[in-house]
């Protein structure tokens, strides 16, 4: 099966093409519209949303054009599925998980608490027959869904006062989503679902009391660090952080071979770019928070772990029952994470520990 690398490859020797390709005349080029869960031009996934763009402007030789809009400036955040699949738009971008009230297993693409890390989560869309499951998943609700960026490891979570223990999350508003939105729900916060270009102005009001989004890459641009100072870890309910770009199966189904490919390209390009990218950001932008904006990492106490840890394989596990899609990929999920996870522990785990810092 192709690897990501070899997608990654592949796209630039497309784009070696396209430098001797004639040049396209205007009545051949189509125009798309992108629409995205995210602010303009945001660190991470906004960022992968407008470099898909190119990269399919670039690869195609002009023949498609895409416009990318933020949340709100054609629908708010969380209605990019409904505008792909209606017509709205050509194309968006955003996360799988925010679609879990329509199609319950859409979480399994972007994270779910105590699953894949981002390295085994590729693995499993790429090359453990997690794409052809996205792909039978999406087919009702008239998309075609990629990997199209990833922000890596997530965070606990921004939080405004300290969490000493279990206890101290009780009755706290929290904006949170996905399957981990539940598993804070049952360790006791109360989960919001705050669109992310307000989760600012949510914490400065009181309307919530903490927040997790992503990682410092991304978090940091959001400002959020001036009202919640405690920045906890692990990011036991989002440890991966795939970003989706969606095409309506309709204008997917229209394209030729070699546009479909491009658009497959773009988008393995980008999931591969933007984890690396990431890698960097989080880094680079984890000094700046502590140094120089005074944030405090804190580790959450271990009796939140252990139930978050137990609550986590309930959450998830009762999704199985759900209906016979979700079943289906459920349980290729959890299989695919009873292979990894011994290869996981002597490799990175013990590799880490080995390095010491």
């Amino acid at each position: 099966m192709t690897t990501r690398r070899g997608f990654a490859i592949g796209a630039g020797a497309v784009a070696a093409g396209v430098v001797a390709a004639p040049a396209v005349g205007r009545s051949q080029t189509q125009k798309w519209r992108m629409v995205t869960s995210w602010p303009k031009r945001l660190p991470g996934p906004g960022m992968s949303a407008e470099r898909i763009a190119e990269r399919i402007r670039v690869l195609s030789a002009g023949r498609i054009e895409i416009t990318v809009h933020a949340a709100g400036e054609v629908v708010p955040a969380f209605e990019v599925l409904d505008a792909v699949a209606g017509d709205v738009a050509d194309i968006g971008h955003t996360a799988a998980f925010y679609w879990q009230g329509k199609m319950p297993a859409a979480t399994f693409f972007t994270t779910v608490p105590g699953g894949l890390t981002p390295g085994e989560h590729v693995a499993w869309v790429d090359a453990g027959g997690g794409q052809v499951l996205w792909d039978e998943l999406y087919a009702p609700f008239g998309v075609k869904p990629f990997m199209g960026g990833n922000t890596g490891v997530c965070m606990g979570g921004w939080f405004r006062r300290e969490i000493r223990s279990l206890a101290d999350l009780r009755g706290l508003k929290l904006r949170t989503l996905g399957l981990g939105g539940e598993v804070y729900r049952r360790l006791g916060a109360t989960p919001q679902t705050t669109p992310p270009a307000e989760i600012l102005v949510s914490l400065q009001s009181g309307v919530i009391d903490g927040a997790e989004f992503v990682g410092p890459g991304t978090d940091i641009a959001l400002g959020l660090y001036r009202v919640a100072p405690l920045y906890y870890y692990p990011g036991f309910n989002k440890p991966n952080g795939t970003g989706e770009c969606i095409v309506s199966l309709k204008t997917w189904n229209a394209l030729s071979d070699e546009l479909k490919a491009v658009i497959a390209h773009a988008c393995a390009a980008e999931a591969n770019y933007a984890l690396a990218e990431m890698e960097r950001l989080n880094a680079q932008a984890l000094e700046v928070l502590v140094n120089e904006h005074k944030v405090k990492l804190v580790a959450f106490p271990e009796d939140l772990i252990v139930a978050a840890r137990k609550q986590a394989n309930e959450v998830v596990g009762e999704l199985a029952g759900r209906n016979a899609i979700t079943a289906k990929v459920y349980a290729s999920y959890t299989a695919f994470r009873e292979r990894t996870a011994p290869w996981s522990r002597i490799s990175i785990e013990s590799v880490l520990r080995a390095r010491g810092t």
